[in-house]
């Protein structure tokens, strides 16, 4: 059950990230509920998974996975779209990319190693999104320019954070063997 609410989100992130990409592709109604539909997928997905006891390391690794595509893609596509800078979809890449190497081959665990800043970037990575949907509300349109700048903030302050994480992912295991010395 977990991994079907996972995959509800996977099916998800290619049509919202051309929502996102082209606002006349679908209402922002709807934007806005396949957005909820996949957050709410990521907050149920682990807590199923954890009362049914199917939790495991490749399930988070889904998860985290499905995470990443489904964020990246939908900055990209708002990126695209000019709403926010293009360097923040690359450096998530990056980021993720080495969240998965450093926990499998270079700290050898057999599950991801998160960090506290990896965790609330990628929390925080949704909040764009739902950004860009709401200032798409018709209501919204005298909230459009602020909406804008809030963007655009919100997309250099994250991108400031993502290369803090990847800085601090970067020199954990020189930390790790400076603590093994003493």
């Amino acid at each position: 059950m977990a991994n079907l609410l996972t995959g509800l989100r996977l099916l998800l992130a290619l049509p919202v990230a051309w929502a996102l990409a082209d606002p006349e592709l679908m209402s922002a109604i709807l934007l806005l509920l396949l957005l909820t539909l996949a957050i709410a997928s990521d907050y149920f997905d682990g807590i199923v998974a954890r009362a049914t006891g199917t939790a495991s390391a490749r399930g988070q690794l889904f998860d985290h996975a499905t995470d990443f595509f489904f964020v990246t893609s939908g900055l990209a596509g708002a990126a695209l779209c000019g709403l926010i800078h293009p360097l923040l979809p690359v450096l998530i890449v990056v980021a993720f990319s080495q969240y998965v190497l450093d926990s499998y081959f270079l700290f050898r665990q057999k599950q991801l190693r998160m960090s506290f800043l990896g965790r609330w970037n990628g929390i925080f990575y949704f909040v764009p999104l739902v950004l860009i949907g709401v200032s798409r509300l018709q209501l919204m349109t005298e909230f459009a320019t602020t909406a804008a700048i809030m963007l655009s903030l919100l997309s250099y302050l994250l991108i400031a954070t993502t290369l803090i994480s990847i800085v601090d992912r970067a020199i954990a295991p020189f930390r790790r063997q400076q603590a093994d010395r003493l």
